[in-house]
């Protein structure tokens, strides 16, 4: 039943667990097991705690499958630092743990310490599998490092075969976010099989960037092949426009949505539509689109109308965009600082000081910018 609950109707399983616990039935190693997945799933990191001091008690915890799935329970709930403690006491680790301690560490937003874990285990002799590769380049993504991610690149030559395209396209997505589009292509046109992850993750890659037209291409190809496109790719292409300008073209792509592949638009794709015709200076074609939109808009999309204002100098409709994005959340940096700069860059110093005063009224705080570097 706890099998059952977890693949049907995970959320049912707290409450079955304390039924079972009513009832006197005592738990084994699956049963924990079962139970602590099911919690990582939920976030229940109160109820985690408790079975975790009842494991203790009845002595499972010796069992790695426990033990892996009492290191995702604590990993799910961003306790990333009780992973480790848990991680540490297990008697014994395959690489099934140790890949998810460096998937859990990437979730966590240490991507550095993703691949110290996945060097560490390569040191006590553990080799790599599709899923710990895959981990390891999307570590080298986020850490934009394309030095490292070469290297796993060689281990995943070596493998050969017995690689699945989850683990291509991971390998896509590091090198374009290294910048590096050519490698990508490369390892893109020797791919046995492509999902539609491969084809937007190209395209995603040509866009960020600059290579427009590339990414264009590859989605004209794409409609020509095997895999359709989703909302998700959409929106790669309605990016890929508003980088390039193509104003005409993303028209285009946005009514194919509908008619072509039964796509509704969301918030997103109109986003991205207000940021194309915000870059090209149709302010007024902009605010219609929000206008028209089927469903109510968001603060990001009137937010994205605000910054095309504040490019173009466009005060009174920036003034209406701003309106609407407080009435949406009134507690957003992001909207007074826009609108406080458009001020500025009309040398509206008044309406700049009361701006100020409002966000300290409301104690409304800019978050500071930062540098990677």
């Amino acid at each position: 039943m706890m099998a059952g609950y977890l693949q049907l109707a995970y959320f049912e399983l707290p409450k079955f667990w304390r039924r079972m616990n009513l009832e006197g039935v005592k738990p084994d190693n699956f049963t924990f097991a079962s139970v602590f997945t099911g919690l990582a799933a939920l976030s229940e990191f109160r109820l985690g705690l408790q079975v975790h001091g009842q494991l203790v008690k009845c002595g499972y915890g010796s069992d790695i499958c426990v033990g892996n799935s009492l290191c995702d329970m604590y990993i799910k709930n961003q306790k990333l630092l009780d992973g480790f403690k848990a991680f540490d006491e297990m008697p014994s680790s395959d690489v099934c743990s140790w890949t998810q301690m460096a998937a859990g560490c990437l979730q966590c937003g240490e991507p550095m310490k993703a691949l110290e874990i996945i060097y560490e285990m390569k040191n006590v002799g553990l080799s790599l599998n599709k899923f710990t590769l895959a981990t390891a380049l999307n570590a080298c993504a986020n850490l934009a490092s394309m030095e490292e991610g070469k290297k796993f690149h060689g281990l995943r030559i070596k493998l050969g075969t017995d690689i699945d395209v989850c683990v291509d396209n991971a390998l896509l997505d590091m090198y374009a976010k290294c910048g590096c589009m050519t490698s990508a292509n490369v390892v893109f046109r020797s791919m046995d099989e492509r999902s539609v992850v491969s084809w937007t993750t190209m395209i995603m890659g040509f866009a960020h960037n600059s290579q427009t037209k590339e990414a264009l291409q590859i989605f004209d190809e794409m409609r020509k092949g095997e895999a359709e496109p989703n909302h998700i790719t959409f929106i790669c292409v309605l990016y890929a426009c508003s980088q390039g300008g193509f104003v005409d073209e993303a028209w285009k792509y946005f009514s194919s949505m509908s008619a072509d592949y039964g796509i509704s638009p969301s918030e997103d794709h109109y986003v991205c539509m207000v940021n194309l015709l915000g870059r090209a200076g149709c302010i007024k074609e902009a605010e219609d689109l929000i206008l028209r939109m089927p469903f109510r808009p968001g603060s990001l999309v009137w937010q994205t109308l605000l910054g095309a204002c504040l490019v173009h100098g466009d005060l009174e409709t920036g003034k209406r965009a701003a309106e609407h994005a407080l009435n949406l959340d009134r507690n957003d940096p992001s909207t007074y600082v826009l609108l406080s700069n458009m001020f500025a860059g009309g040398s509206n110093w008044d309406n700049v000081r009361s701006l100020r005063e409002l966000m300290e009224t409301r104690d409304v705080k800019k978050v500071p910018g930062s540098s990677w570097m």
